[in-house]
């Protein structure tokens, strides 16, 4: 596969396995120059598919079978009114938005009844069924758009699957409106949940994430077309991430563990500002 981005020499950083679907074991490269990990080997277009069919994965099944679930659907109600929050404050003019890698449309729904208005973009057929099933129609493809431009584009936890990346944000230029808003959420691998759990941190979740961002990779990799306004450490991400993590590492949920690992991270952020997930606010130049 074609690496147009990542082409400088990189440096054993770990290995992970896959603790939802294959159970194979994966690299973490470091590229020093952008502060920034690559999994390798990166599975082909073609299997890609075939790492995310699997019950676990959450954002696709809107599964809530167990604790884990459960709690991520409690955690995600709460987060998507303040996301929203987050737009209409530096957007509160409402007009087009467009959400990609929008699951099983959720968060477009909430918009949408904010007087937004939406579109969505959904490669994986099944969860594009469920959000017809609560009256989103999601596109597969952002090919689909072809002159339109949007007021705000947001990607919440979809940039570490895209497989090209200056393919991705050339096309994030196009589709964004001079001036607009562009919102990206991400994990940071340089936060301390990252750090204490090492290859068992669940955000890695190699192979479907397919690079791992610090602030740094931001500052580059955004820097010619996007100027940052703002970021915002997700302060819930470090409490699931911890729990998942446990249990890839023990076997067990942990739940006490992992609140403490959580506050732990949330709370040296507070000064380094290495939350566990971050979410990036740029304006088009």
């Amino acid at each position: 596969m074609k690496e147009s981005v990542i082409n400088t020499q990189k440096t054993h950083f770990l290995t992970c396995r896959d603790f939802t679907v294959s159970g194979e074991k994966f690299d973490l490269l470091l590229d020093v120059e952008k502060e920034m990990l690559v999994t390798s080997p990166k599975p082909d277009l073609e299997k890609l598919p075939e790492y995310y069919r699997s019950e676990s994965y959450i954002s696709h099944t809107d599964s809530k079978s167990s604790f884990t679930d459960k709690l991520y659907h409690l955690v995600k109600e709460r987060m998507l009114l303040k996301k929203l929050k987050w737009i209409n404050k530096k957007n509160p003019e409402k007009g087009s938005l467009l959400d990609i890698g929008a699951g099983t449309g959720d968060f477009l729904k909430v918009a949408q009844a904010n007087g937004w208005e939406v579109e969505g973009v959904e490669p994986e057929e099944t969860a594009r069924k469920k959000a017809k099933e609560k009256g989103v129609i999601l596109k597969s493809s952002l090919k689909e758009f072809k002159s339109d431009k949007f007021d705000v584009i947001s990607m919440w936890h979809v940039l570490e699957h895209v497989p090209d990346l200056k393919t991705q944000i050339l096309e994030l230029e196009q589709l964004l409106k001079k001036d607009g808003l562009l919102v990206i959420a991400v994990p940071n691998y340089k936060s301390y949940d990252a750090e204490y759990y090492k290859e068992f941190w669940a955000a890695f979740d190699v192979p479907r994430h397919l690079w791992h961002f610090s602030q740094g990779s931001f500052k580059y990799l955004f820097k010619d077309k996007f100027r940052q306004i703002d970021s915002k450490g997700l302060i819930f991400d470090s409490f699931y991430v911890s729990l998942l993590s446990e249990k890839y590492k023990t076997g067990h949920s942990n739940l006490l563990k992992a609140a403490y690992v959580g506050l732990k991270s949330n709370l040296k952020a507070k000064s380094s500002s290495e939350y566990s997930s971050i979410c990036y606010f740029f304006r088009k130049r």
